[in-house]
């Protein structure tokens, strides 16, 4: 009997893990006198649509707040598992509405290019939050926040105070999640990243101030368990473009 709970702890295990979501996000950098709208004429009328063909939704677009030089544009797909991106990469490949309606991104010449680079990361969802939270449609303010450890025990013990504490406070202030992301490849590495929405900077302002004097926050955040578990914090406000599913 003890090894059967055993397996059967070990099965449900390898099962929560399966259906923990995985996320890619992309950065695109924008030149100075870049085809911009080309690029979006891309995402809105050849890749988001393909990726719906193949069960993907809210897939986000968004771009930077203010005026960051360059111009930093950013993709956000959920896939269902690690093996589900396999699959619609491969499904791309042969979806032939998806072939033509990129052809005319793809003829672009040099001296058009849509972006310098981009980057490329990709995260597993969190224990307590497997799967994205779609934001309200008032929703007109994002906030990224990268979370970069000094190790990667440093990101795994952030990860577990926030599976075992903060997304309590964060409900309980405001602070609306949209997905909890640990990095598995990219550059920053060992992070983690998480989204957020508002509906203004007076809201994201206020509930943040509610999050920083909440008891709980100021208990959590003296425990020995989780100190200088977070190196540096990265954060960029963002505004979803009209296309965008979320």
């Amino acid at each position: 009997m003890k090894k059967y709970l055993l397996f059967l702890s070990f099965f449900l295990s390898l099962s929560l893990f399966a259906q923990k979501e995985y996320y890619e996000l992309r950065t695109y950098s924008i030149p100075f006198n870049g085809s911009e709208q080309a690029l979006h004429e891309y995402f809105k009328d050849a890749l988001l649509p393909a990726l719906n063909r193949q069960g993907i939704s809210n897939v986000g677009v968004f771009e930077a707040l203010g005026d960051p030089t360059p111009k930093q544009l950013f993709l956000f797909i959920p896939y269902k598992s690690i093996d589900a991106y396999g699959k619609v990469v491969g499904s791309l490949a042969n979806d032939n509405d998806y072939i033509a309606s990129r052809k005319k991104y793809d003829a672009l010449p040099h001296t058009q290019r849509v972006y310098s680079r981009f980057s490329s990361s990709f995260y597993i969802a969190f224990d307590s939050l497997p799967k994205l939270i779609k934001p309200d449609k008032a929703t007109q303010l994002f906030e990224l926040r990268t979370y970069e450890g000094f190790s990667e025990d440093a990101v795994r013990r952030k990860v577990k105070m926030f599976n075992k504490e903060e997304f309590q406070i964060f409900e309980a202030t405001g602070l609306h999640s949209v997905f909890f992301g640990e990095q598995v490849s990219g550059p920053l590495m060992p992070a983690l990243t998480y989204l957020l929405a508002f509906s203004s900077m007076e809201e994201r302002d206020a509930n943040w101030e509610k999050f920083r004097v909440h008891p709980e926050w100021k208990r959590v955040s003296g425990l020995p368990e989780y100190a200088h578990s977070v190196s540096d914090i990265k954060r960029t406000f963002l505004k979803p473009l009209p296309y965008s599913q979320l």
